[in-house]
């Protein structure tokens, strides 16, 4: 038979947890649990993949967890829940290591040392960290299969790649186009919008403002403001807007003509109106529109278009001079400007001046900036326009700016040929697809994604790289055939080439395919997957659909749950809406909890350059995985805001919860140790038992256990993880605090055999409603009590698997338990001993010290009964000798009064306030009582009603009075704190009985064990201590279970257990414990 195990009174959370570990592997719990829920409804799961070449941190380790949660929660709710790890392993953040680690900068790098070559030192670090993430993920309890994980650069995933892109390719949903798109001159490669703003940093750049001389008249000049020197040498135009007012001005000190916007003359001047420059002339920017101007540089003179004068709504006035240079090949808005005038063909990508190689640095025909990167020539170029005698006015700004999220190097804008899948046309259905998915929170599905898809753009799926998925098209020098290839066996029919089982670009750069237009043969294009498009194929490319899993795939899309950060807004979650849009026209997963980011305490990012926050395994070996995981998804991070990661938040809850949680089920089985020992009682639980008419807080914490599980299905169906946890952590709250607290006695046998089981089959229950409850949130504390109690526990049916909590159900909730009167009451009944407990704090009034009498007022006749219901509980907490509970608001000198609220009624009423508020400060407590019946008053003409103003109640006491009063809504009680001589003979009796339980617990005594009790006086001033042996020697023995004896009558043959000096007030005394 098993039996109930000792409980250690000391603990080490992160010991007990590596022991739960070894548990699981020994019984390969997760395995078993997928097993054993096989043929269960199924609940899929799609998880995002991280790069393994960095470690894990706090992001990773919150996402994990809200995922663990709600998978297992799933689980534990009767669902099959394959849970598959995955890892991005193409890309910029592999290459880029590569680059640093090579030395490699150019694209004739890579091409000298061999692509083949290249790519296998990428593969050699792709898994660098992966026992890393596979330990750290599972020391923080996370359940899910990295064995079985899918992998990017696995040639099956790879197949499924080609396959989404030949479907859209043959719906007409694929181009090469030529846009303007950010761009790294580190990783020389273009980005996509959404990765563009993954990183935004205030940087400082040089401001320049610059003389454009008209052709009819070289001594007017237009001013342009530009942040990029560089793009200068290519200007093409200058843009003003129709509607603006611009001005003619003749500079006071040179003498100088300038055009530019009215309202941008502080551009010019730093006090515009002591500023010395007459106004010439107004106009419209229409009437600028048209008139040539001198090039600043003779690069791309031979453009007869260029040089001129255009417009567009886009130039604003809040910056700059109201006129903005022009150049097509650096800028969106610039290019759609001089396409749209002529100035540049949108599909001749020679007529766009873009004279910068891959890395960024200046080629033909800019020969006097030859080999420079661009950033590093706006000295030079700022320095010509100096001699030129176009430089008006230089200086610096600091501006937030996007760089590249890989290398950290600002990126660029330029035009850029490119394959592009279209989004634009499709921006209604992915908005549609959007409502049908359910957001927590749902304000980032409402109004940042809805607002990132309503304005999205084609989407640039390909990068000029080397280590990614191939883009499978191949195509004639003309550009005029071109075959998408959607498989392997496609590809060796077309090529003749048998066997191909690696579709890298080393493995597949050389295979031609005949043409069938007579242009001999085809080609396949350089460029390489955006690696985003690699993961937002995820949801088919892991089962290898269609090739494989064709039924299991269909029939499980898409996800019921996905969860990823903030970032992931216009990452992950949009690439996978805007593929399986296309694809399917269906959203790629129904339900998505949204987490916000970790943060350092600070509030800065987290940095390990500036070690601003505590290493992740610091925390897990110091506090245990259970605590973190509490942590952050018990605070607003699930909401989708930012955390301020502080460890002292994890110990804090070690205090507040772990602790308090863990001395309960400690105490639960002391208690069932000291029945058995006084009552020979074999405790064993019984769920069947019988609690109608039983002790009411039996009744009371069964039926919060029934709420809370009615509760938790709520909310956990509803993925509000942030409302969860709160609930969970009250119940333990209630069992620790109140219901444990209260119900000492009984668990201890002091109202008979009957009462003490009775109330150890409620803790019992209770407890093990905590462990199936928080199984999905603290998994290593569950196990941890379960595998204890479970000793306890009727036999399982037969073939059932209880060795785990994890294999048990989520409980459902007993109708029979639930009791919302019983709830209501006690919740009274606290908030009156939480009335009381502040009273006592607020006076320095030890619980241990007796006082005289409570009053409770209230006019409400249920609460007042609930109260008396409960009143022997409130006497013993609050140690108090009686309890009135009364309706008297009179007598115990109640008052009311208005209290508006002042930030409603002033933004509500305006002008009006004043008055009405000055009014309101007349009222008188009657008025006040005469609202709070009639819910609405009129003052000078205005109707204010219970929305507009709150009633309080208060306590008009006299200055001598020694009852002390707290109120809420609802009651208003009373505690009277002047202290006679046999209260305080009782309080320092309850002292003395302190220091003897502490005593006890130093020498580490169970319950069970029997010692004897002996004190020598060493201190007494006025004889307290004696006369408190004297006068509390029967309260003190009915306490202690036995006397105190004087040390002078101890056996000097006693065994001496401990011994120790105690002080009370200012006496002392000699506490001894010996057998």
């Amino acid at each position: 038979m098993p039996e109930l195990k000792d409980v250690p009174s000391n603990i080490s959370f992160p010991k007990s947890e590596e022991e739960t570990l070894k548990f699981w592997e020994e019984i390969k719990a997760f395995e078993t649990s997928l097993k054993m829920s096989e043929g269960k409804p199924a609940f899929t799961f799609y998880d995002g993949p991280p790069f393994a070449t960095g470690l894990p941190h706090y992001g990773h380790l919150l996402a994990g967890t809200i995922k663990d949660v709600v998978t297992r929660y799933a689980h534990q709710t009767g669902h099959y829940v394959e849970r598959r790890f995955g890892w991005d392993c193409h890309g910029l953040p592999v290459e880029y290591e590569i680059d640093k680690k090579l030395g490699i900068k150019h694209k004739e790098d890579v091409l000298a040392m061999g692509i083949d070559k290249y790519n296998a030192e990428c593969r050699s670090i792709v898994m660098r960290y992966s026992s890393e993430w596979e330990h750290t993920v599972k020391r923080i309890g996370r359940w899910i299969d990295f064995k079985n994980g899918y992998k990017t650069l696995n040639t099956p995933y790879m197949e499924t790649i080609w396959w989404v892109f030949k479907q859209l390719f043959d719906k007409g949903q694929v181009y090469h186009g030529f846009k303007i798109m950010p761009y790294s001159t580190v990783c020389a490669t273009p980005l996509s919008n959404f990765e563009a703003n993954q990183n935004y940093k205030d940087v400082v750049d040089p401001a320049v403002t610059i003389s454009f001389p008209l052709v009819e008249d070289p001594n007017v000049c237009l001013l342009a403001w530009t942040t990029t020197p560089w793009t200068l040498p290519s200007n093409l135009a200058l843009c003003v807007n129709e509607e603006f007012e611009y001005v003619k001005i003749k500079d006071g000190e040179t003498g100088a003509i300038w055009i530019l916007l009215e309202k941008r003359l502080d551009v010019l001047y730093k006090n515009v109106k002591k500023a010395k420059f007459e106004i010439l002339e107004k106009f419209k920017g229409k009437d600028l529109v048209g008139k040539k101007y001198v090039p600043l540089f003779n690069y791309f003179a031979d453009n007869e278009n260029a040089f001129r004068v255009v417009s567009d709504n886009y130039v604003t006035d809040d910056s700059g001079t109201g006129i903005v240079h022009q150049a097509p090949g650096f800028g969106e808005d610039d290019f759609r400007v001089c396409t749209t005038n002529g100035i540049v063909k949108k599909d001749d990508v020679k007529s766009v001046p873009c004279p910068v190689d891959a890395n960024g640095r200046f080629i033909e025909p800019v020969t006097d900036y030859l080999g420079i990167h661009v950033k590093e020539a706006d000295k030079a170029i700022i320095k010509k326009l100096k001699a030129d005698g176009r430089l008006i006015r230089q200086s610096q700004i600091t501006h937030s700016y996007p760089l590249c999220w890989r290398s950290n190097s600002p990126l660029i804008y330029r035009a850029i040929p490119s394959w592009y899948v279209r989004v634009e046309p499709i921006v209604e259905k992915l908005l549609k697809n959007n409502d049908e998915t359910y957001w927590v929170p749902d304000f980032v599905k409402e109004k940042r994604f809805a607002n990132w898809l309503a304005n999205a753009h084609d989407w640039s799926v390909s990068r000029n790289r080397y280590w990614g998925t191939p883009i499978p098209l191949w195509i004639s020098d003309d550009f005029e055939e071109i075959v998408c290839v959607g498989s392997i066996k496609e590809l060796e029919e077309l090529s003749g080439v048998s066997n191909i089982t690696d579709i890298h670009r080393d493995k597949i750069d050389h295979i031609t395919i005949p043409s069938k237009m007579g242009k001999g043969e085809l080609h396949r294009v350089e460029e390489v997957f955006d690696c985003w498009f690699e993961s937002g194929s995820m949801p088919y490319a892991q089962q290898h659909y269609p090739f494989e899993n064709k039924d299991k795939f269909e029939k499980n899309f898409p996800a019921d749950f996905i969860a990823e950060g903030l970032d992931q807004t216009r990452g992950w979650f949009y690439t996978l809406l805007v593929l399986s849009t296309h694809l399917f026209d269906r959203p790629p997963f129904k339900n998505l909890i949204v987490n916000g980011l970790v943060l350092a305490a600070d509030g800065k990012k987290m940095s390990k350059s500036l070690k601003n926050y505590p290493d992740p395994n610091h925390i897990i070996n110091g506090y245990g995985a259970d605590a973190l995981r509490l942590y952050l998804i018990n605070s607003p991070v699930v909401r989708a805001e930012p955390l301020k990661f502080k460890e002292e938040g994890v110990k804090e809850l070690i205090a507040r919860v772990f602790l308090p949680w863990y001395n309960a089920y400690r105490f639960f089985v002391n208690q069932v140790f000291l029945a058995k020992k006084e009552f020979n009682l074999d405790f064993k639980y019984n769920p069947h038992r019988d609690i109608k008419g039983t002790n009411v807080m039996d009744r009371w914490i069964l039926a919060s256990c029934q709420s809370l599980i009615k509760f938790v299905k709520q909310e956990m169906n509803a993925y509000r993880l942030y409302t969860v946890v709160p609930r969970l952590l009250k119940l333990i709250d209630e069992l620790t605090n109140w219901y444990v607290r209260f119900n000492r006695n009984r668990l201890k046998g002091e109202n008979g055999v009957e009462d003490c089981e009775a109330a150890l089959n409620t803790l019992f229950e209770v407890l093990y409603t905590l462990c199936r409850t928080m199984a999905p949130f603290t998994p290593f504390m569950a196990e941890l009590m379960y595998q204890n109690l479970k000793n306890i526990m009727p036999e399982p049916k037969e073939g059932e698997d209880v060795r785990s909590i994890h294999f048990i159900s989520f409980p459902e909730p007993n109708e029979d338990y639930i009791d919302s009167d019983i709830e209501r009451t006690v919740s009274r009944m606290q908030n009156v001993i939480e009335l009381g407990r502040v009273i006592r704090e607020k006076n320095t009034l030890p619980l241990k010290t007796p006082l005289r009498e409570l009053v409770v007022v209230s006019t409400d006749p249920q609460y007042i009964e609930d109260v008396k219901s409960l009143e022997s509980y409130i006497v013993q907490e609050l140690n108090i000798r009686t309890l009135t509970v009364t309706s008297d608001e009179e007598k115990y000198g109640v008052k009311y009064r208005i209290e508006p609220d002042h930030r409603v009624l002033g933004q509500k009423l305006k002008k009006a306030y004043p008055p009405i508020r000055k009014a309101l400060t007349n009222f008188t407590s009657d008025d006040a009582k005469n609202f709070l019946a009639t819910k609405s008053i009129t003052i000078n003409d205005v109707v204010l009603t219970d929305a507009d103003l709150n009633v309080n109640r208060y306590v008009d006491a006299k200055e001598d009075s020694h009852f002390k009063s707290g109120f809420d809504r609802e009651v208003i009680v009373l505690l009277d704190t002047e202290l006679d001589e046999s209260l305080i003979q009782e309080g320092l009796a309850r002292e003395v009985i302190n220091r003897v339980q502490r005593l006890r617990k130093k020498a580490l005594l169970a319950q069970t064990d029997e010692v004897n009790y002996h004190i020598k006086i060493v201190e007494d001033p006025n004889d307290q201590i004696k006369n408190v042996l004297e006068s509390q020697k029967e309260y003190l023995k009915n306490s202690l279970k036995q006397g105190i004896e004087d040390l002078s009558a101890r056996s000097a043959s006693a065994n001496i257990i401990a011994e120790e000096e105690q002080e009370v007030n200012e006496s002392k005394f000699l506490l001894s414990l010996s057998k």
